[in-house]
C-alpha cells in the first residue's frame, strides 16, 4: 500500500524532463554547446558586442523549442499542482513547457526564453512569435534594445526567485528531483537543503547523478514514463 504524499511538496526539474519533448540540452552527446561556445553567445559581453548575432541564435533556439510540446512528465506535474494544496515547482529550464502543460506557479531559476527584458527601462513582456519580425527587437515603450529574459553566464540568478526556491526547499517534506544532472549550482544545492531539513528525496532520472547516493527513492527511466506511473500509484492509494 503506497504511503500518502507528505506536504509541502517541492519539485526541481532540469533539462532532462524537456529533452523527452525534443528540446536540445546543453550537455550530453547532442548538447547545444557542442556546436556553439557559450562565451560567444550567452553572456552580457556577447550581447554588447553583437546583439543581432545573439538574437539570431536565440531565434533559432526559440524555433526549436516552439516545435516541441509538453510530455507526460510536464502534464503529471501540472496535475500534481492542481491536486496538492502545498506544491512548489522549481525549474532550471527556460522553455516554458511547464506553463504550456498547465502549471501555474513556476519558479524559473534561469528565466524564460519567451520573455524579453528591456535593457533600459527593465520592462518585461512575452513574445511567442517565431521568427521574430525584427532582429534585434526593441522596446515598444522606450525604443531601447530588448534582451532575452534569461540568466547568462556571469550573471546572478534573480534573487526573488532564488529566495522563494530556497524557502520551498527548506520547508518541504517531499522533494522530487526530475531530469537534472545535479551539477549546476546553486540549483544542485536545493535537494541537499531539503534533505538537511528532514525532507524525503525522490530522484527521477535514467542515469546516476551525484545526488543519487543521498536519495530515499530512485525512479530509473525516462521521466515521461516513470513519473506518471509513480503519481498514479499514489493517487490510487
Amino acid at each position: 500500500m503506497p504511503k500518502p504524499i507528505p506536504e509541502p511538496v517541492a519539485v526541481l526539474t532540469g533539462a532532462g524532463v524537456s529533452a523527452e519533448s525534443g528540446v536540445p540540452t546543453f550537455r550530453g552527446e547532442n548538447g547545444l554547446w557542442r556546436s556553439f561556445r557559450p562565451e560567444q553567445l550567452a553572456t552580457p559581453e556577447a550581447f554588447r558586442r553583437d546583439p543581432a548575432l545573439v538574437w539570431e541564435w536565440y531565434g533559432w533556439r526559440r524555433g526549436l523549442i516552439g516545435a516541441c510540446a509538453p510530455n507526460a512528465a510536464h502534464k503529471t506535474l501540472a496535475e500534481m499542482e492542481a491536486t496538492l494544496p502545498d506544491f512548489t515547482l522549481i525549474t532550471q529550464n527556460v522553455d516554458g513547457l511547464h506553463q504550456a502543460a498547465g502549471s501555474r506557479n513556476v519558479l524559473e531559476l534561469h528565466g524564460n526564453i519567451w520573455r524579453m527584458r528591456c535593457t533600459r527601462c527593465e520592462r518585461t513582456s512575452e513574445d511567442h512569435r517565431v521568427p521574430l519580425p525584427k532582429i534585434p527587437p526593441r522596446c515598444s515603450q522606450c525604443g531601447a534594445l530588448l534582451r532575452p529574459d534569461v540568466v547568462w553566464f556571469g550573471e546572478s540568478l534573480p534573487s526573488q526567485v532564488l529566495d522563494a526556491a530556497w524557502t520551498a526547499a527548506t520547508r518541504c517534506r517531499l522533494m522530487l528531483v526530475v531530469g537534472t544532472s545535479a551539477l549546476v549550482q546553486p540549483a544542485a544545492s536545493l535537494p541537499l537543503v531539503a534533505l538537511q531539513n528532514g525532507a524525503r528525496l525522490v530522484e527521477v532520472n535514467p542515469a546516476e547523478t551525484p545526488l543519487s547516493p543521498h536519495t530515499h527513492e530512485i525512479l530509473r527511466g525516462p521521466a515521461a514514463k516513470v513519473l506518471p506511473e509513480w503519481w498514479e500509484i499514489r493517487q490510487s492509494g
